[in-house]
């Protein structure tokens, strides 16, 4: 069981992972009721915990196939010449701050996806130069989500370009350790995730952190 998260929330990701896949796989009919079934089961305990409608949730488990894995995020922690970070101030989420990032397009390795997604949220074009930490989105102390998530960190170098926003970010700024913004997006990142890339920055031969 992943840590952080309650009991009634690992029970229904599991349900609802069980039900994804017995969709994905089954072509016996009985079957396929049964596992409807133990998917809105799931989607009903979720609600019941939530402010979420249960006909809004059920939606976003119907529109999941395939086998059950967890999402991918990738996120950029990009340094400058003067060793700060870039952080760009999301749009959503109360237009707090986090490192550029996002969910992993197909098509793109995890590395690349990091690159464009830093490239779209700041105007900045990257290098990803170390791949710093692969980390499950529960363990390291996120609020609790329906989907289970692995997170992917990258160090980056600036390579070019120059800030932007987009319609995603409303500012973007570089912030050395003692000064990163206090009204950060936990959804995205968290405090010692950010040092910890400090860490990685200073010290290269660091080994990839994960959980």
């Amino acid at each position: 069981m992943a840590s952080g998260d309650p009991d009634w929330l690992v029970w229904a990701r599991e349900l609802q992972a069980i039900a994804q896949i017995g969709l994905s796989f089954s072509r016996d009919p009985y079957d396929r009721e049964r596992y409807e079934a133990i998917r809105q089961l799931a989607a009903r305990m979720f609600a019941a915990r939530t402010d979420a409608p249960v006909e809004r949730i059920g939606a976003l488990f119907a529109g999941e196939t395939g086998y059950a894995t967890p999402k991918v995020d990738v996120r950029a922690a990009v340094f400058d010449g003067e060793e700060r970070i870039l952080m760009v101030r999301e749009t959503s989420d109360g237009g707090r701050w986090t490192l550029p990032g996002g969910w992993a397009d197909v098509n793109l390795t995890a590395a690349e996806n990091a690159a464009k997604e830093a490239f779209e949220e700041s105007g900045f074009r990257v290098r990803p130069v170390k791949l710093a930490a692969v980390w499950d989105r529960t363990k390291q102390g996120h609020r609790p989500h329906v989907f289970s998530c692995c997170k992917v960190f990258f160090i980056c170098e600036r390579v070019g370009g120059e800030a932007a926003v987009s319609h995603e970010t409303s500012e973007v700024g570089w912030f050395d350790e003692q000064n990163i913004p206090a009204d950060l997006s936990f959804e995205r990142v968290l405090p010692q995730q950010i040092r910890r890339m400090f860490a990685h920055r200073r010290d290269p031969s660091l080994p990839t952190d994960f959980d």
